[in-house]
């Protein structure tokens, strides 16, 4: 492991001068921006009363409580859930496996059994037992069954009707909608390439244009956006990225206006990073913005960048993580948007996604790693492309490759295997 600084960033003179100045002209978000800097200076003072010598702890146990119980048992405030359960079998397995704690094979088998139920007759997943299918709660039932990764969960998933429920809602222009009759943005095009590549249904026909159109989402500040001709935001800026590293072209992007842009969305003060220009911080970005940065670090590599680092990424990780430890923690259990906010399962998923992300660089040929505090604080490392454990994606691939790709009469051109072969076997290896 890499030495780490032993001063905290935030405890360092001078911290105080990257608070935000509005140059003497107030307005709402300037006064939103002053009240959450407020907030986090009272959390690191608050911590620097308690403790002498800074160790920010990673509350592993009080985590892996919270988010055991989940998978059993959920309040009725996630009633307004009720259509995105996948989503929950994910973000809870995904955080389980970041911190390396086991779920019990009856709990896995459970879980399979209840994506099962939420599989549609015509193919990919809904959000819950008996509702349409949708791109959304496809990819993460997808990623929950190959986080499991038994031939149970691997079962479940019938290839055939992905192929077709994938066709039904792929558009002219490359674009996909999210379910049949829904909204068109850059999320679906992800989550299908996603679950295409994963499970071996990914065939050059189901994809074309899709390029082009992605393309078409990046705009004058570099990030990309929902739609063609709105404004940058990190969700969609990750996901068109992935999407082009999955079907191999993120080379056609301005790589170096993408880098300029979301290296400027690391907060000065904060640390952590938002999600738009002139917004606040918050802890899911630790992941959709810092998840960007292994994808950019490859693609540049493969354009011959020299300068690269071959131990960093291009962010403040010591930052970020200091951000998750001391400000996104719940006491019991639990990680959330920024102090003052209430836990949750979503940002639990996304701040350690970005805590491990910050904490881990390369692959295991090259892995260099920055883990703030304890070595106790230590997560698994992440894939940046699907965001489960790189172990995960590579036995899927392995599993799913062994299977003929499904018949697809609509198919052209090159051969259906024709599919990007070093997804599986990188960590975010910028070498690969």
């Amino acid at each position: 492991m890499d030495g780490v600084p032993a001063a905290l960033r935030c405890f360092r003179e001078g911290h105080s001068a990257e608070m935000f100045v509005d140059d003497s002209v107030e307005t709402v978000t300037s006064v939103e921006q002053k009240k959450v800097e407020c907030s986090i200076e009272e959390v690191i003072s608050v911590y620097k009363q308690i403790h002498s010598l800074p160790q920010p702890t990673l509350l592993r146990e009080q985590h892996y409580t919270y988010l055991k119980k989940g998978l059993r048992h959920l309040s009725d405030t996630y009633e307004c859930l009720d259509a995105s359960r996948p989503w929950l079998c994910f973000w809870i397995l995904h955080s389980l496996e970041l911190l390396e704690e086991p779920v019990p094979s009856a709990v896995a088998s459970d879980v399979c059994q209840f994506l099962a139920r939420c599989q549609s007759p015509t193919g990919g997943f809904a959000g819950g037992p008996g509702q349409h299918a949708h791109l959304a709660p496809t990819y993460a039932a997808v990623n929950a069954l190959c986080i499991i990764g038994t031939e149970e969960a691997y079962n479940v998933i019938n290839r055939e009707k992905l192929l077709d429920f994938l066709w039904s809602v792929k558009q002219p222009d490359g674009s996909f909608v999210m379910h049949v009759g829904g909204e068109v943005d850059v999320r679906s095009a992800y989550c299908a390439a996603s679950v295409a590549s994963l499970t071996n249904v990914l065939t050059p026909k189901l994809f074309e244009d899709t390029t082009n159109w992605i393309l078409r989402c990046q705009n004058w500040e570099g990030g990309l956006s929902g739609v063609p001709g709105l404004e940058a935001h990190g969700g969609y800026t990750f996901c068109g990225t992935a999407a082009l590293v999955i079907l191999g072209k993120e080379h056609m992007l301005d790589l170096k206006a993408l880098l300029r842009w979301v290296v400027s969305r690391q907060m000065r003060f904060e640390g952590g990073f938002q999600g738009r220009c002139n917004k606040l911080v918050d802890g899911c970005y630790s992941f959709w913005q810092a998840g960007l940065l292994p994808l950019l670090h490859r693609a540049l590599y493969k354009e011959g960048e020299s300068a690269l680092s071959r131990q960093r990424w291009m962010f403040e990780q010591q930052a970020l993580q200091e951000y998750i430890l001391l400000c996104c923690q719940n006491p019991t259990g639990g990680l959330l948007d920024k102090p003052g906010k209430s836990r949750d399962f979503y940002h639990t998923c996304y701040c350690l996604s970005g805590l491990s992300i910050a904490q881990h660089f390369g692959n295991m040929d090259l892995h260099h790693e920055m883990i703030l505090g304890k070595e106790e604080n230590r997560l698994a490392p992440t894939h940046p492309v699907y965001n489960i454990c790189p172990e995960k994606v590579a036995q899927a691939l392995q599993h799913f490759h062994r299977l003929p790709v499904p018949e697809d009469t609509r198919q052209q051109g090159a051969p259906a295997n024709d599919t990007p072969s070093d997804l599986g076997t990188t960590s975010a290896d910028p070498q690969s």
